[in-house]
């Protein structure tokens, strides 16, 4: 009984330790600093990488315009840049004022790491209707028209932000971003799930067609979970203050909510996709290796 007691006693003193270490980190400006400068790094080193990707596809197809595949990694480049920005001035944007500014310096980038993946569900929805001798007239100004209606919606959510900040009205952004989030998620799983099922199909076994197969997918299975994980995070943030991604006091939330969502995958989609175009004859299905 005396056993079972000291151990009880070293179970809950370990627990206390654990959670006294999480808001040690979560309360010293120090770690806070330090875990937003990793952030800050990981996000330009993936930035990097984007641009020299987009540089020596340029040069590797000059004669091609802005394709698919180039907006794609331009995107990447623009997005890890700009959340490498705002980590680095994290404490100097979190004191902004108006409060609104904070929120579009921090809402901002997710927008257009939503444009930069959907532009991916896009190319597989026309590669996979051109397969099925499809139209895919529609396609294009659909993709404009829906991120065009995501922006807008939320233009209008930081307006009303604005102009009467009450909480419910942060509860609705956010769970707006979880809609999109999981619009997202839903996109991949139904286009990438779709292709991958047709090339599984494809009567030629060869070592291209298994290669695009795994590629389709790796970077489906990546996309969904990283847009799935993003949705939940959201709903969680929207409702309960403990898991707010928005504040200094939550670096090591911060830290793995962005790492999991954004670092990683789009580190693991661009090493996926890294095999440049051929010299001649390249073909739309070769676009976005």
């Amino acid at each position: 009984m005396h056993s079972l007691s000291s151990s009880s006693s070293a179970s809950s003193l370990n627990l206390k330790e654990a959670t006294n270490w999480w808001w040690d980190v979560n309360e010293s400006p120090v770690w806070q600093d330090r875990i937003f400068h990793i952030l800050a790094f990981l996000y330009a080193v993936v930035s990097v990488i984007a641009v020299i990707q987009l540089v020596r596809i340029q040069l590797r197809v000059p004669e091609y315009g802005w394709t698919t595949q180039k907006v794609f990694h331009f995107l990447n480049f623009v997005v890890n840049g700009v959340r490498a920005l705002v980590f680095v001035f994290r404490r100097d944007a979190q004191n902004m004022q108006p409060e609104i500014l904070q929120h579009i310096l921090l809402d901002i980038p997710s927008l257009a790491f939503f444009t930069t993946y959907a532009l991916l569900v896009l190319f597989w929805a026309e590669i996979y209707y051109q397969a099925r001798a499809v139209s895919t007239d529609g396609l294009r100004p659909s993709f404009f028209t829906i991120n065009a209606l995501v922006y807008v919606v939320q233009i209008a959510l930081w307006l009303v932000l604005w102009w009467k900040p009450v909480h419910v009205t942060v509860i609705i952004s956010k769970m707006f971003f979880a809609c999109v989030s999981l619009f997202a998620a839903l996109g991949f799983l139904l286009y990438g799930g779709r292709l991958f099922l047709m090339l599984q199909r494809f009567p030629v076994e060869s070592k291209g067609r298994r290669k695009k197969l795994q590629e389709v997918g790796y970077v489906t299975s990546i996309c969904f979970t990283c847009f799935l994980i993003r949705c939940i995070m959201m709903c969680f943030n929207a409702f309960d203050d403990a898991a707010d991604l928005d504040v200094l006091d939550h670096p090591i939330l911060n830290f793995i909510y962005y790492l999991l969502v954004e670092i990683l995958p789009s580190s693991l989609v661009l090493f996926i996709l890294r095999k440049l175009p051929p010299k001649r004859g390249i073909t739309q299905y070769h676009q976005i290796q």
